[in-house]
């Protein structure tokens, strides 16, 4: 094997004393002679496409035994089975493409995650006294909390319906439930009719809340892939924030909660048309031998200029349609199980950190602050999440995930610290409502800019492309699970700790996902899928 540095467009080759710029035929075979103590790369080619604009540089004694690639593509090793796999150089355009269209179809997937998350807790009195279960709490806690059973299942289920029918298809497949639910829920007569319809619905959203972030993650291009990957959890506080919305005119015509429900519809029928007319994630595509679909695919979605330096990336991660996709139990292997466990203790972190509690006491909290208003208390949170997101969107690509998740998780420790004093020392006492107000929003804020958009973005790409779609799935499945034991418990843990202990308890948390994250984390900013693949790659 010869070494090869790429250099500004300019492949310096070892090749003995003589120092020549000889002539390279594009479609001829290029053989390297032994040298002095190196191997040798025999009947080496590369396609004529490949070797556009590619110079010979001064050719120096001696032969090395790599082909290096500028820094950040890493490092390749071309093989003898299949060198026209890997070519001699990558050159970077400047995208023609629009991906911004398909980004914002896959969002109407994570604005229906977040309304149907939403919309229950404004129009759940109304419903109740509708389907006449005004008096019976645990049929209520059963319309409430079967959604988040149903997302449990979704989304373990979203991982192998990508892997089996792509990502476009399976957006398809799940307006199915999204929309059906939205109408059962809506057309409710009886209890049971309501749970069902929620059962769908969160069947869909668990589906969606894995399927939005990965078909994100492998169509964006890698200098804005953090930007538009945390705007799937932007467009989820939007979510949020159009169910409450949604409830204003519910005081005024009680009957209006079935509307709520109802309008959920429009944007299900939406994502299926949409998807229906959107490109296919070129990374599927070549994983399942479809190389030319990929490459039209790149096409769309970056233009013509892209393609060689794409499908360079697909070629070089080593993924390809030779290897059969991973099963569930690949996940726990030697080869996957540290980066997969990365990812489900970011979710873990996440919930465990407290959001969901926070949310749920917030309106307790800002009356003791004399805000009486639910709407105004929840209109005061859903505004911080997205602020905060917003922030997170614009820095995600400068500052890097990781450094985000430290500084987010750091804040919303120092947030929850905060929140405990105004609770117990007596000091404090005559500030203890403005205080837990301030800590609350600060908590919110630290939340959105790091520790609820990153983990979504992260974990597609630091998941091999052989396991990504069930690893997300993975992780979301412990999000949501998480998810529907603290709202199960955390009334009943306040009651018998108070609320100061379990705020402390999160604070604590939060600082050992700190030194977790400063562990085992790796940054991903400005690095493509595929680089990042080869770095982590642990052979069996």
């Amino acid at each position: 094997m010869m070494r090869c540095a790429l250099k500004g467009g300019v492949c310096v080759a070892s090749w003995g004393g003589d120092r020549r710029s000889p002539a390279v035929n594009p479609s001829s075979s290029v053989r390297m002679p032994t040298g002095n103590g190196g191997g040798c790369c025999s009947g080496l080619r590369s396609r004529a496409a490949d070797l556009a604009g590619l110079e010979m540089a001064s050719l120096r004694g001696g032969v090395g035994g790599l082909f290096r690639s500028s820094p950040r593509y890493g490092r390749l090793q071309a093989t003898a089975s299949d060198p026209e796999d890997v070519p001699l150089e990558k050159v970077q355009v400047k995208s023609s493409g629009h991906v911004l269209p398909y980004v914002g179809v896959a969002c109407l997937g994570a604005i229906l995650f977040g309304y149907h998350l939403g919309v229950v807790n404004g129009a759940l009195e109304y419903l109740a006294k509708d389907l006449g279960i005004a008096e019976n709490a645990v049929l209520q806690g059963w319309v409430v909390s079967t959604s988040l059973a149903g997302a449990t299942v979704g989304s373990f289920t979203g991982g192998s319906l990508a892997d089996k029918f792509g990502r476009t298809r399976t957006f398809i497949l799940d307006a199915a439930p999204l929309a059906l639910g939205a109408f059962l829920s809506a057309t409710a007569q009886d209890v049971r009719t309501m749970i069902i319809g929620r059962l769908l619905a969160g069947i869909g959203i668990g589906i969606s809340s894995a399927l939005v972030p990965l078909y994100i993650s492998e169509i964006s291009p890698t200098e804005i892939r953090g930007t538009l990957g945390s705007v799937n959890q932007l467009f989820i506080c939007i979510g949020i924030l159009a169910a409450l919305l949604a409830g204003l005119p519910l005081a005024a015509n009680p009957a209006w909660w079935r509307t709520m429900f109802g309008i959920a519809v429009v944007p299900s029928i939406l994502l299926a048309v949409g998807m229906a007319f959107s490109p296919e994630s070129p990374r599927w595509l070549f994983q399942q031998g479809k190389v030319t679909q990929a490459e039209s695919a790149v096409k769309r979605l970056y233009g013509k200029e892209k393609v060689t330096e794409v499908m360079y990336d697909l070629r070089a991660s080593g993924q390809s349609s030779s290897e059969p996709e991973a099963g569930w139990f690949d996940l726990f292997s030697n080869r996957y199980w540290k980066v997969v466990s990365v990812g489900a203790a970011l979710f873990l972190f996440q919930q465990l950190a407290g959001i969901n509690a926070v949310v749920y006491y917030s309106t307790s909290v800002f009356r003791s602050a004399g805000i009486a208003s639910d709407v105004a208390a929840s209109a005061l949170v859903g505004a911080a999440n997205v602020f905060g997101t917003i922030i997170a969107s614009s820095l995600m690509d400068k500052q890097g995930r990781k450094s985000l998740l430290i500084t987010s998780f750091s804040g919303m420790g120092a947030s929850m610290l905060l929140l405990a004093l105004s609770f117990t020392w007596k000091v404090l006492a005559p500030y203890s409502g403005t205080l837990a107000v301030i800590g609350t929003v600060l908590y919110v804020l630290s939340f959105a800019l790091g520790a609820g958009p990153v983990p979504a973005l992260l974990l597609p790409e630091i998941f091999a492309s052989r396991i990504r779609a069930k690893a997300v799935a993975l992780s979301l499945g412990m999000h949501w699970v998480s998810n529907f034991f603290i709202g199960l418990y955390f009334l009943s843990v306040v009651h018998k700790f108070g609320i100061s202990t379990v705020y402390l308890g999160f604070a604590s948390v939060c600082a050992l996902a700190v030194l977790y994250i400063a562990g085992n984390v790796v940054e991903t900013k400005g690095r493509s899928l595929e680089e990042i693949e080869r770095d982590l790659s642990v052979v069996d």
